[in-house]
């Protein structure tokens, strides 16, 4: 059986954020750029919002304009908390 095309991408985002180092971010269009889709930024977000996966650290994914954006383990503050904690801010 032949994977779907959105469960390849799900997965090369996925993988994409697994390789984002402490300390570090990439931004949503940023990872659907790595990811061979670079118009998907709207979708690498909804891949972290359904995300629970500990080893994938979705905290690191941030939006283009600045903004921090959601995070679905605690919201933006969670999100800021931990990308401090990791001297990424």
């Amino acid at each position: 059986m032949t994977a779907s095309p959105s469960r390849t991408f799900r997965q090369r985002v996925l993988n994409v954020v697994r390789q984002i180092p402490a300390g570090k971010t990439m931004t949503y269009q940023e990872v659907a750029l790595e990811a061979g889709s670079p118009g998907a930024a709207r979708a690498v977000g909804n891949i972290m919002k359904g995300n629970f996966d500990p080893s994938v650290p979705c905290h690191r994914v941030v939006r283009s304009d600045g903004q921090l954006g959601d995070y679905n383990r605690g919201g933006t503050r969670a999100k800021r908390d931990l990308l401090q904690a990791e001297n990424a801010l």
